[in-house]
């Protein structure tokens, strides 16, 4: 079994190897490398082990990310999404190792003494990181957890609270969606100007259910959103204490 695989993986490694060289990875944090990569050609040729050369392609991104080897991590991971576009793992950890790793080490190169260009480099591994989290929910529509990266993305990269509590309230509306995402969303919303008054009777409704939803959190960005909109003692909640 063991030798059946390793030849039928040659033509997929050599596959990989001629696209990696050709595409020259230097010039890697560019989005229009999507382009330019497509699904490769040996997906026709093994179709029937689709999921396989995937799940092997995965392994090997792995291996790609402990070298910290940021090139080929996203060459694998876009072969990775074209074999298999319905699993939503592999779209999000691809994401996560764009917006969160690949971005942390561009920022922290010490070969690049230059500043703004590090920084430019970490907000293109966050687009990155953002592109495919955006096309792994155009192919997984009705799963919570990409809808739930995405808002992270957004309130960790970014700092678009906006975003995020749009984001966590999509997956909070999809079958399956913990609990806490709801709960997220309306503190997202607490932080975005001009939408307070909307933010609090979020919070408040939360609050009003019971004991289960009243947590630290909620209750110290309640009592924000309370003297912010200058809400009536009466109609305040109670302290702990009290």
């Amino acid at each position: 079994m063991l030798l059946a695989f390793g030849v039928m993986k040659l033509p997929a490694e050599r596959a990989l190897s001629l696209q990696h060289r050709q595409l020259q990875f230097a010039d890697i944090a560019n989005l229009d490398l999507r382009e330019k990569i497509g699904q490769v050609g040996f997906v026709a040729a093994l179709s029937g082990f689709r999921a396989i050369v995937a799940d092997f392609l995965f392994i090997e991104a792995h291996v790609a990310w402990e070298r910290t080897e940021w090139g080929r991590v996203l060459f694998l991971f876009r072969q990775v999404t074209s074999l298999q576009p319905h699993v939503p793992l592999f779209w999000d950890m691809a994401a996560w190792h764009m917006a969160w790793n690949a971005s942390a080490a561009a920022m922290n190169d010490q070969s690049q003494p230059r500043l703004a260009l590090r920084v430019k480099a970490q907000r293109e591994y966050f687009a990155i990181g953002k592109d495919f989290l955006e096309r792994g929910i155009k192919n997984n529509p009705d799963r919570p957890q990409l809808y739930e990266a995405l808002a992270r993305l957004y309130r960790d990269k970014y700092n678009d609270h906006d975003h995020a509590s749009e984001f966590f309230a999509k997956a909070s509306a999809l079958p399956g969606a913990p609990s806490y995402d709801k709960r997220f969303s309306a503190y997202e919303l607490s932080y975005c100007e001009g939408r307070e008054r909307e933010a609090y009777e979020r919070l408040r409704a939360l609050y009003d259910e019971g004991e289960k939803e009243r947590l630290p959190t909620l209750i110290k960005r309640l009592k924000f959103l309370e003297e912010k909109l200058r809400i009536p003692p009466e109609q305040r909640i109670l302290d702990r204490e009290s």
